[in-house]
């Protein structure tokens, strides 16, 4: 036979018919039957009569196999037995003796001696059990050892970490199929587990570095299962592993999970928002639910990264009813479909309509009557902004004016606008955009509050860096990137971005809703800026490449409109703290409303005109910080210097 039908042969080994496997067992039971008879006739006790053998085996295999049907021993696939088997296998056999038990004390005259019988038959079901676990596991060995039907080499693996927790994610990993990794150790940063094992496993103490001790156990991955360590620790073991070319996974805590099939699905590649993770931010849950619970809640931009996110988080803060408005049908139906599936008791509405149409929006406020409006419609792409400035002023001033004053005309308790660290001295024409929505807000409330009207709305503005992950970021960019070969094409070596996941910035947007008295523009804490060259290498590094070598960093200039750096306050900008110390308030000068409406009507005439270069002279107008760099509307800076 060929080795390709050989190999063939043994990769179909693990997947026999459920009735081979019975077969296989019965086979067993009856070889250890018979070498159970001659042992115990060989010392000259009478086990079994001879004469009355020919009902005796009958009786035996028949009891076995009905044992064996009862727990189901035949049912998993050989070569990934696991405890369980064994605790079937058990059952199974020493039933079939007290059945045989029972069979002889009603009938015995078909066998011999009672005395001799019984303990005959304990020994066979002792002998029995060790042969079919002993042949499962050799079984199991062989393939784990010598065979992946992968046709892939199993990664080499160090868990780090030695308690219940890396237990349980080596124990998932084994019984993976199909197989990932071939564990070889575990890491223990105490020294209480010194000359121990874990599975059969060493345990390695982290006195040598963690690289060293990949290197001697000819490791290539690092899996991080160590719920003690802290984010420092976390961060410095992945730093160390891919210096040295090591692939880290990580994987969460397994008390949320039911089963191995699970534990092993969680263990994924160290991601970058992981690198990037803070402190758990704490809500205040108590005040956002006062605002929420039982209302009626509009979210404009539903389908996009934000918007979607915001309608998961309210939607756990069961108001009656939440509204989905945005204007892209397909991202809107993806998130009908997800939320259909959410257990809950608020109505849900996908409607499909334009910020831009107040028409079309004034009727969506008529039938809802929404009590809370978060706004996070928006175009936020800078090139193509700097390209078309008139959909930006559609889009980000209009679009934001409609909602804004169609929530004060039906009276809506709040209004919460996102917006972006761009606006704060913009040079690019979507931050331009976004920083004159501000100025229409604030001074909306302000108006409110001076002319003490029947409008009772608080219009609160919240302002935030880059989100991780979302549409159009840099990380989803630079990993379809890497997928494809490379190479990662970077602006500029020196450019750096303040960053947050999205899931925090939506809490932060819901609390800074809940906490506003009116007016607000609320910055959050966007921890420490990372230079993107750095985020590219690290992202590069953790899919398993070397940067400028298997993938190339490319140097592509700065895009029209964009910075090396972005700021969340302006020069002239202070910062009140708030309660939350993740949430801080940046006091800004209040526009002159009727001014600045105005100035916006003439705005967005200029942008009905489609004249570009009108447009953004207009908009340097009413934001005099807006410098624009690297754009052709720099010309528009010197005519007015």
């Amino acid at each position: 036979m060929s080795s390709h039908k050989i190999w063939e042969s043994l990769q179909s080994l693990g997947y026999m018919p459920r009735w081979i496997i019975l077969v296989l067992d019965v086979i067993v039971v009856a070889f250890t039957g018979l070498v159970s008879y001659y042992l115990i006739y060989r010392t000259g006790l009478v086990y079994i009569k001879q004469e009355n053998l020919s009902i005796s085996i009958p009786v035996y295999i028949i009891v076995s196999i009905m044992s064996f049907r009862a727990f189901r021993t035949y049912a998993g696939i050989i070569r990934h037995s696991s405890y369980i088997d064994a605790v079937k296998i058990f059952f199974s056999q020493f039933t079939t003796a007290f059945l045989l038990l029972s069979i002889n004390t009603l009938f015995d005259n078909i066998t011999g001696h009672l005395l001799y019988l019984n303990i005959g038959i304990l020994i066979n079901a002792i002998f029995s059990f060790s042969c079919l676990f002993l042949y499962r596991v050799m079984v199991k060995q062989l393939f784990e050892n010598y065979f992946n039907f992968n046709n892939q080499k199993l990664v080499r693996a160090i868990i780090y970490g030695s308690d219940a927790n890396a237990i349980a994610v080596a124990n998932a990993l084994k019984s993976e199929l199909p197989a990932r990794f071939k564990i070889v150790g575990f890491i223990d940063k105490s020294s209480h587990n010194k000359s121990k094992m874990i599975l059969g496993l060493p345990i390695l103490q982290h006195k040598k570095k963690v690289s060293v001790l990949m290197r001697i156990f000819n490791a290539e991955a690092l899996v991080i299962a160590d719920k003690s360590l802290s984010k420092e620790e976390k961060l410095a073991l992945v730093d160390e592993c891919l210096e040295f070319n090591y692939k880290v996974y990580t994987v969460p805590l397994i008390s949320d999970w039911e089963d191995q099939k699970e534990i092993s699905k969680k263990v994924k590649n160290f991601q970058i928002q992981d690198l990037l993770e803070r402190k758990p931010i704490v809500l205040d849950n108590k005040s956002i639910s006062s605002q929420l619970k039982g209302k009626t809640v509009l979210i404009t931009g539903a389908a996009g990264s934000i918007g979607s996110e915001i309608v998961r988080q309210v939607i756990q803060f069961n108001p009656a009813i939440i509204v989905m408005l945005d204007q892209a049908e397909t991202p809107l139906h993806h998130l009908s479909l997800e939320m259909s599936k959410y257990d809950c008791n608020s109505e849900i509405y996908s409607i499909i309509a334009d910020v831009r149409d107040k028409i079309a929006i004034d009727k969506i406020f008529e039938r809802f009557r929404p009590e809370v409006v978060y706004h996070a419609a928006a175009y936020k792409h800078v090139p193509l902004m700097e390209e078309n400035p008139s959909q930006a002023i559609f889009v980000n001033v209009q679009g934001t004016k409609n909602v804004a004053e169609l929530a004060c005309e039906y009276n809506a308790d709040s209004f919460v606008m996102v917006s972006t660290d761009k606006a704060v001295n913009p040079s690019n024409v979507m931050g331009a955009s976004k920083r004159i929505a501000e100025k229409f807000v604030q001074s909306l409330h302000n108006n409110i509050l001076m002319q003490d009207g029947n409008c009772r709305t608080k219009f609160i503005t919240t302002r935030f860096g880059n989100v991780l992950g979302s549409n159009g970021s840099v990380v989803p960019l630079f990993t379809k990137q890497i997928e494809n070969g490379g190479p990662i094409t970077l602006t500029h070596p020196d450019i750096i971005r303040y960053f947050m996941t999205i899931p925090e910035a939506c809490q932060l947007v819901l609390e800074a809703g809940a906490m506003g008295k009116g007016g607000e523009i609320y910055i959050f804490d966007m921890g420490k800026p990372v230079k993107i060259i750095d985020l590219a290498k690290k992202m590069i590094m953790l899919a398993g490449y070397v940067p400028e070598k298997d993938i190339a960093i490319k140097i592509v200039g700065l895009r029209p409109g964009e910075k090396l750096y972005e700021e969340l306050l302006n020069d002239t900008s202070k910062t009140l703290p708030t309660h939350h110390e993740k949430i801080m308030i940046a006091q800004e000068e209040y526009e002159n409303f009727d001014s600045l409406k105005l100035n916006l009507s003439d705005l967005i005439e200029s942008a009905n005109n489609y004249n570009a270069e009108e447009v953004v002279a207009r908009m340097k107008l009413i934001v005099p910080e807006y410098i624009s760099m690297n754009s052709t509307y720099e010309l528009l800076d010197k005519k007015t210097s």
